[in-house]
């Protein structure tokens, strides 16, 4: 018999019995890159992650003879629903063994509460936070996950949503750019110089982690209003941008990060971070003073990296603000000795980025579909 319950979040067994049941699953699938539990485990806590000061969420585990089966966060994000005139749920750390009863069990729990909350759609993946990876994997199995900045999960999850009548709602393509043969046109190089040469349009780098923390804020509100335009908008708080920057800090590398001013207006950046994954993988979602120190020292050592975050706010866009940021992402992947570098996820509704990097050598590799289905 199968039963789902809702987690106690101040029972501690329960919390590490949820935190860890991805384990189970993952346990023979090498390309799997585990969270940081103690990140997984902020995000279920209402009293500790900002999007609870807005909107609720609550999780559950799906159990069969008391044994741990299956998991899922059941999330209302009012200010999106606000933004968008909305009444959508959206579900979030879904993990379940191959058993389409206990799949079909923890969505209908998930339905349960989005009606009782007058919400009648469910979306998902759908994470707290815009770097938390949206989407089921549905393509590129076989290439390791880029570290927590996406999801990975079996190809039968597919199946699982899928019966249910889960149908397409957004892709998210993630493009792998080999530096050796990412080839900018001589016209985007000559466009964005003069645009420089004009002199409103300005690249600001940061040599240390210290500069770079002292733009933070003005980076976090460029990103919020950039994707205005975008699926996945909503207007972040203070407090969400400030959380997002504290955690992509952490991994950041400062030389990686580039942003464009225009008259000294923050309106476009490229957001580039070493992928450590490797080390993430054998940390084993644990940090201790020794995985801390192989994170470091993988960051260093590492030939690929993550381009998660390139934009430029709309109504600078046609003024040579795109070729400008083609450059700056030409002199980042040829500047340095990385060999590989991934452009995470971006969503199929950006058409003509998509094409330019296939023009320029991307190829489109990981896909990722963010389901929904009517309550």
């Amino acid at each position: 018999m199968i039963t789902v319950e809702l987690l106690d979040i101040k029972n501690k067994k329960a919390i590490n019995e949820f935190v860890n049941f991805p384990f189970e699953i993952y346990k023979n699938i090498p390309q799997w890159v585990p969270p940081i539990l103690s990140d997984i485990k902020v995000m279920i806590d209402p009293g500790k992650h900002p999007f609870y000061e807005h909107s609720d969420g609550q999780c559950f585990v799906a159990r069969r003879d008391g044994k741990m089966v299956g998991r899922i966060c059941a999330m209302e994000n009012k200010p999106f629903n606000a933004y968008h005139g909305t009444h959508i749920a959206q579900f979030y750390l879904f993990e379940c063994i191959d058993d389409q009863e206990v799949a079909n069990a923890l969505f209908e729990r998930v339905f349960q509460w989005a009606r009782e909350r007058g919400l009648d759609e469910v979306v998902g993946p759908k994470g707290f936070s815009p770097f938390d990876g949206y989407g089921i994997q549905i393509e590129g199995f076989e290439h390791r996950q880029m570290m927590t900045m996406m999801n990975y999960n079996p190809e039968y999850y597919v199946r699982l949503v899928e019966t249910l009548g889960f149908q397409k709602e957004v892709d998210f393509v993630s493009c792998y750019i080999p530096a050796a043969s990412f080839k900018l046109p001589e016209k985007v190089h000559l466009v964005a110089q003069k645009v420089l040469e004009k002199g409103k349009f300005k690249v600001k780098t940061f040599p240390t982690t210290k500069d770079l923390k002292a733009w933070a804020d003005r980076i976090g509100e460029a990103y919020n209003n950039t994707f205005v335009n975008n699926w996945e908008y909503y207007p972040l708080t203070k407090k969400e941008i400030d959380y997002t920057l504290q955690t992509l800090l952490t991994v950041a590398d400062p030389k990686l990060i580039k942003i464009v001013l225009y008259e000294e207006k923050v309106v476009g950046f490229l957001l580039g971070f070493p992928d450590l994954s490797a080390a993430l993988q054998r940390a084993k979602g644990r940090l201790t003073p020794w995985s801390i120190i192989d994170l470091i020292i993988n960051s260093k050592k590492t030939n690929w990296v993550s381009l998660n975050g390139a934009g430029m706010l709309p109504e600078y866009q046609g003024f040579g603000g795109n070729a400008l940021m083609y450059a700056e992402m030409d002199k980042t992947i040829h500047g340095y000795n990385f060999e590989h570098y991934e452009l995470t996820q971006v969503a199929e509704s950006a058409v003509q980025m998509r094409k330019d990097l296939i023009t320029m050598g991307g190829k489109a590799y990981k896909n990722h579909r963010v389901y929904f289905k009517h309550i």
